[in-house]
């Protein structure tokens, strides 16, 4: 069994995630998607609540579906941390499930700036880190509309 997320469903969800974080008093400077699964909820969430400022954070930890490499790894290219020293940061990835990738952004983003908060769009119970903010728990396989589909590859010529 699957948790299964439209594309309408994820609208709620991310505007639901917004109000979390807005009616908790929290201002972020700069939203941080971690990238790729948190690319498309940290721009919704940021377009929700009407902020512009955005970076993204390349980390790499699942290699297949409930396969993960032995830790979370950064790639290039790295955030400019010059870029957040004394800012506020919503941190905000798709999913919390080991939670060892939100967890090694969060600290990693701590050590350069005022205050850094988290958001995903589900949490794990299993989960090493508890986000801030999240729009719903499940211990299932999540399937996302951005990633749930094949990859795209050309299409064959005509015979």
């Amino acid at each position: 069994m699957r948790e299964v997320l439209t594309w309408e469903t994820f609208g709620t969800a991310s505007r639901e995630v917004a109000q979390q974080v807005v009616d908790s008093g929290f201002e972020p400077d700069i939203v941080i998607a971690i990238a790729r699964g948190g690319l498309i909820p940290a721009g919704a969430i940021a377009y929700a609540m009407g902020l512009k400022a955005a970076g993204t954070l390349n980390v790499e930890f699942y290699s297949d579906v409930e396969e993960t490499l032995p830790d979370p790894v950064v790639l290039a290219p790295l955030l400019d941390t010059d870029a957040v020293v004394g800012k506020k940061l919503l941190v905000v990835d798709d999913v919390a499930d080991s939670g060892r990738t939100l967890a090694l952004v969060v600290d990693l983003l701590k050590e350069h700036t005022v205050e850094v908060r988290s958001a995903v769009v589900y949490t794990k119970p299993r989960t090493i880190i508890t986000p801030d903010y999240s729009w719903r728990e499940t211990d299932l396989w999540i399937n996302f509309p951005w990633s749930s589909q094949p990859v795209v590859t050309a299409a064959s010529e005509p015979a």
